[in-house]
């Protein structure tokens, strides 16, 4: 028992140590920087094909300010949302914590009942599962904690992630928003050329996007940034398609 006992407990001094990915940084990151991007670039699409064909004799001014508009708009909207959702996802766990306490005083034995049954979905039985369930029902804390994870899936919110998710989400959305305004930057007049180059950088980025979310998490690179790069490219031509049919497609 005691060679047992010790030898989970490095395996449990081992975890502890290693070095994890935060995944809520890491889909901060994603989502800010994705949905900036592809936002930006179908305005920008729109509006270039759109001051084409109409003739506005300085096109590219047209383009900047409305991407540079649609850039801060979305990195105050999206830091907004972020931290909303984050203070929401916050409040919702602490509620379910304190009905989950009241069940454990009110319902011990329902209670009781749901930890055994997590118990034999990892092949806990006999004696051994009750002298575990015994062993967390003792615990008021450990039995919380076991019922909010693997009962209702829920895992905590630190009081300060709503800030650092708001943050983040909102550098990642003007990060983003820039790459496809870059292009017409560089390139100047020629409209027809930055929407082409445009569009090249940004299926670049999109696709190392996703390729660096399966780096870091789980899956297949390459699949990952093209998926990532088909469904964000695909999302900004509709602005473009929209802009297009508005415009009677004139200048094309």
């Amino acid at each position: 028992m005691a060679t047992r006992f010790a030898f989970w407990r490095k395996i449990e001094e081992d975890t502890l140590a290693e070095k994890h990915a935060q995944p809520g940084l890491l889909s901060d990151f994603i989502l800010g920087s994705q949905d900036g991007l592809v936002n930006v670039l179908g305005v920008i699409l729109g509006v270039a094909v759109s001051a084409r064909s109409l003739g506005i004799a300085e096109p590219l001014t047209i383009i900047l300010a409305g991407g540079l508009a649609a850039t801060f708009a979305e990195s105050i909207s999206m830091g907004a949302v972020a931290y909303t959702s984050t203070l929401a996802r916050r409040d919702h766990y602490l509620s379910e914590v304190e009905r989950e306490k009241q069940e454990m005083k009110d319902l011990p034995d329902l209670e009781r009942q749901e930890v055994r049954e997590i118990l034999e979905r990892w092949d806990f039985h006999g004696p051994e599962l009750e002298d575990m369930l015994e062993r967390i029902v003792s615990k008021p804390k450990a039995w919380l904690e076991l019922m909010m994870s693997h009962e209702l899936n829920l895992a905590p919110v630190d009081p300060t992630q709503a800030r650092k998710s708001a943050v983040l989400v909102g550098i990642a959305a003007i990060v983003g928003s820039l790459i496809p305004l870059l292009p017409f930057v560089v390139i100047g007049a020629d409209i027809l050329l930055g929407i082409a180059v445009s569009l090249i950088v940004s299926t670049a980025a999109l696709f190392a996007i996703g390729w660096w979310k399966a780096r870091t998490t789980i899956g297949r690179p390459g699949r990952s940034g093209t998926q990532m790069a088909i469904i964000g490219i695909a999302s900004a031509l509709a602005g473009f398609g929209i802009a297009y049919l508005v415009s009677g497609g004139r200048g094309a």
